[in-house]
């Protein structure tokens, strides 16, 4: 049996549609690249579930998905 995944729901302000990560690890590859977050914003995201200005452009919250 495959153990189930962990995906994260990124909501980014102004944007109604969530972005959807595979883990952790990739949530923060995209934080970093497309987001332009610094390092400490993108594990404040990760730690905290949620991150504002000024450490980012706009507010960001990151949830956690449980697969059954």
């Amino acid at each position: 049996m495959t153990p189930p995944l962990d995906w994260f729901d990124l909501r980014v302000e102004g944007d109604p549609h969530p972005r959807r990560f595979d883990s952790a690890a990739s949530a923060r590859a995209y934080l970093l690249r497309v987001e332009r977050l610094s390092e400490e914003a993108a594990d404040e995201l990760l730690i905290a579930g949620e991150v504002h200005p000024p450490l980012s452009r706009r507010s960001l919250e990151l949830r956690p998905l449980r697969s059954e």
